[in-house]
């Protein structure tokens, strides 16, 4: 059991303090793609050693389980977990921690469910707004042109994945920040950015009194708009994409007043392109990723370190 609650302690420690150690750091808005990686390393290794934690626990309850998970195990390894009497404890952990996992693969199941629905659902609205013309094939065109009285454009993805933009986008926009708008989004394509934010909601979902989880939902949704913005600033300059978000955000009211989710953030991505934070240098970029991929790896050292030293 040592090993067991060693690893709770990690991931509870992990979950409480990543979240506040990343929020001091002002480097993952200069770098947001790494600040991508790094939240999913982290989460990534919460999850490890809750469930590490709960192999070695029903090992330790259930000669069966154990049975199973050291199959092919010398006897030195097993005997190195020193699995003892553990009385009630180690069952209840197991149990707990497998309940946990079920509720993360329903939460995670829930999600995907009420996300296609809502593709269906966009996708027949398309239908109706913007039908075929005769002769036009499903799917032939991935730019849609609706009618509409706001400016927007928003990224549908799916099978046959859309751009969809209004009129009166096409009104606002003036020379290349229409094409500055089209990088933007595909950029969330090309990145598969809706994943990262269906992901993190279900964990949000399933998990609210969770630190780790409740931050890497909102992280998520900050990040990946800076990730895009980079994108197109890189093809068509910053000044470009800033004048086309404060050309499609502008009657929103999210200038010059607080404004809630999910525009909130915008006049902070305009600062962020009109004044660009100094980028880190590569070295420190791959330092940074580097460390970013050894976190996840630290519980399952932890996890397999009595075994490796008993065949020392």
């Amino acid at each position: 059991m040592t090993v067991s609650v060693a690893l709770l302690l990690l991931g509870a420690l992990t979950a409480v303090l990543a979240p506040r150690l990343l929020a001091r750091a002002d480097w993952p808005e200069r770098e947001p793609v790494v600040a991508l990686w790094l939240w999913q390393c982290v989460v990534a290794a919460v999850l490890l050693c809750c469930a590490l934690s709960m192999a070695l626990s029903a090992a330790a309850a259930w000669q069966a389980v154990r049975g199973r998970l050291f199959a092919p195990a010398p006897t030195r390894v097993i005997e190195a977990y020193a699995f003892g009497p553990s009385g009630p404890w180690a069952a209840t952990t197991a149990l707990l921690l497998a309940c946990g996992g079920v509720w993360t693969a329903a939460m995670l199941a829930r999600e995907i469910r009420l996300t296609r629905a809502a593709r269906r659902t966009r996708r027949a609205e398309l239908q109706v707004r913007a039908p075929l013309l005769p002769g036009e094939e499903p799917g032939s065109d991935r730019l849609v042109v609706l009618e509409g009285e706001r400016p927007d454009a928003w990224w549908l993805p799916g099978a046959a994945p859309r751009l969809v933009i209004t009129t009166a986008a096409l009104r606002r926009l003036k020379g290349r920040q229409l094409d500055a708008v089209l990088a933007h989004e595909q950029g969330h394509a090309e990145a598969r950015h809706d994943w990262l934010l269906h992901s993190s909601a279900a964990l949000a979902n399933g998990f609210p009194q969770v630190p780790v989880f409740a931050a890497f939902r909102a992280q998520m949704h900050r990040l990946v708009e800076l990730a895009a913005d980079d994108v197109a600033s890189r093809r068509f300059g910053r000044l470009t994409i800033a004048l086309a978000l404060v050309e499609l955000n502008e009657d929103r009211g999210v200038f010059g007043r607080p404004c809630p989710t999910p525009h909130g953030h915008v006049p902070q991505r305009v600062h962020r392109l009109l004044a660009p934070p100094r980028r880190l240098t590569p070295a420190r970029r791959l330092r940074l990723t580097a460390a970013a991929a050894l976190v996840p790896v630290v519980p399952v050292l932890i996890a397999f370190v009595p075994g490796l030293h008993a065949l020392r």
